[in-house]
C-alpha cells in the first residue's frame, strides 16, 4: 500500500472518529441534588427541610430549614429552579408560600403568601412558562390559578374552579376532593384526579392569559368507590395511569388529543392480602420502563413493568418502605435511588433501584424529619 493510500484511510478513519464523539457526546449526570422535604408542622416539624443528596452513593446533609409556615406539605419548583411554591394546608381556608430558593446556602426565603380560596389544599404544580401556579384545595373541592409576578411572589388567584358532585363511599365521597394537579408535556391538558366524585377532571390551559377552559372531554369516568388521587403520565407522552387511594388500584390509559382511554385497573397489593386500602403516590423510572405505587396501610411500594408498546403494567412485587405511612416518594434524577417519605414514623428510607429489573434495595440509610409529606429535588448548580 503506498503512502496516499495510507494517508487517505488514515483520514477517513480520523473523520468517522470526529463524527462519532459529535452523535454520542456523552453528557455529565449531576452527582449532588438538593432535596426539599414538605411536612405537616402540627407536631415536632418546623417547616420545609432542606438537604444535599450524593446521587452516586446515596448519603445526605442536612442544609437548612424553612420555618414560620403552617403545613407547608406540598411542593414545587419554578421552571428555573430559582423558586419554590407550596402549599399550606390548612382546613378553615389555605394558603400558598412562595420562595426564592438560594443554590449558594441551600436556603429558602419566603417572598408572599396568598390565599388559596379553597380549604385544605393538598397539591400544587406549575406551568411550563412558570407564569402560572395551580393550587387543589381537597377541603373545598376546587382549583385556584394564582399569577407569578416579577420577582417570583405570587399573586392573588385569577381563576377559582369549583368541583360539584358525589360517590358513592359515604365517608369519603360526599362532596368533591380535587387531589392533584398534572400538566400535561404540551403545557395545555391539565388532569385533575376527584377523589369524591371518581372522575379526573380535564382542563385546557391558556398559557397567555393563565386561564382554564373545560377540556374534550371534560372528563374522564373511573369506578365508582375507587378514589383516583395521584397520576402521572409516560415519557412516551403516549400512556397515563392514575393511583386509586380507596380501592388499591392503578387504572392505565391510552392518551391521545387530551383525552385518555382506560385499558387495564390492576391491583396495588399482594393477591393474598385482606386488610385497609389506601394509595398515595405514583411515578415511573426516567427510562419508562417501571411504574412505582405507595401503599399507607400495608407500608409498601407496588412495584410494576410497564410494556413499551401497549403500556400494559405487569405486577412484579411490593416492597416494604421500612416506615410507617408512604405518604410521597421519589425517583431521584439519575434513577439510581427511591427515596420514600414515612408521614408516620418521621423517617424517610432509601432504597437502591435495580434499573433491569426494577427492584429496590434498602441501603439502610434514612433521613429522620418529622412527619415527611413531600419530597422534591433540584441540581445543585
Amino acid at each position: 500500500m503506498n503512502f496516499k493510500n495510507k494517508l487517505l484511510i488514515a483520514l477517513l478513519l480520523l473523520l468517522n472518529t470526529v463524527a462519532f464523539a459529535k452523535t454520542n457526546t456523552f453528557k455529565a449526570t449531576p452527582k449532588e441534588f438538593y432535596l426539599l422535604v414538605g411536612t405537616y408542622t402540627s407536631g415536632k416539624s418546623e417547616g420545609i427541610y432542606v438537604y444535599k443528596f450524593n446521587s452516586q452513593t446515596g448519603d445526605f446533609q442536612y442544609i437548612s430549614t424553612a420555618r414560620g409556615l403552617k403545613n407547608p406539605a406540598f411542593l414545587t419548583f419554578s421552571p428555573n429552579q430559582k423558586f419554590v411554591y407550596s402549599v399550606g394546608e390548612y382546613d378553615n381556608g389555605g394558603g400558598v408560600y412562595a420562595f426564592s430558593f438560594d443554590k449558594t446556602k441551600g436556603e429558602l426565603t419566603q417572598l408572599s403568601t396568598q390565599s388559596a380560596n379553597g380549604a385544605g389544599p393538598c397539591h400544587i404544580n406549575i406551568d411550563k412558562t412558570g407564569k402560572w401556579v395551580i393550587v387543589g384545595n381537597y377541603g373545598g373541592g376546587s382549583l385556584s390559578v394564582l399569577p407569578v409576578e416579577a420577582n417570583g411572589g405570587l399573586g392573588k388567584a385569577i381563576q377559582t374552579i369549583q368541583h360539584e358532585g358525589k360517590s358513592v363511599n359515604p365517608s369519603r365521597q360526599e362532596k368533591a376532593h380535587v387531589h392533584s394537579i398534572n400538566i400535561a408535556p404540551n403545557n395545555v391538558d391539565i388532569f385533575v384526579p376527584d377523589l369524591g366524585m371518581d372522575k379526573i377532571v380535564t382542563y385546557q390551559l391558556d398559557a397567555k392569559t393563565g386561564q382554564l377552559a373545560a377540556g374534550n372531554p371534560a372528563f374522564t369516568k373511573v369506578q365508582d368507590g375507587s378514589g383516583p388521587r395521584h397520576f402521572t403520565i409516560h415519557p412516551n407522552k403516549k400512556f397515563a395511569y392514575v393511583i386509586q387511594e380507596l380501592s388499591g388500584e392503578v387504572t392505565a390509559f391510552n392518551y391521545k388529543n387530551g383525552a385518555l382511554t382506560a385499558f387495564q385497573t390492576i391491583s396495588t397489593l399482594p393477591a393474598d392480602y385482606k386488610d385497609g386500602k389506601s394509595c398515595a403516590d405514583i411515578h415511573i423510572s426516567p427510562d419508562g420502563k417501571f411504574l412505582y405505587g405507595s401503599n399507607r396501610i400495608h407500608d409498601s411500594v407496588v412495584i410494576y413493568s410497564i410494556d413499551p408498546l401497549t403500556g400494559k403494567l405487569t405486577y412484579i412485587g411490593n416492597q416494604s418502605v421500612l416506615g410507617k405511612k408512604p405518604r410521597n416518594f421519589m425517583i431521584d434524577p439519575t434513577g439510581k435511588f427511591v427515596l420514600i417519605a414515612n408521614q408516620d414514623s418521621d423517617n424517610i428510607t432509601i432504597f437502591k433501584r435495580d434499573p433491569i429489573k426494577g427492584t429496590l434495595t434498602a441501603t439502610g440509610k434514612e433521613i429522620s424529619v418529622p412527619t415527611p409529606v413531600c419530597l422534591k429535588m433540584t441540581s445543585i448548580k
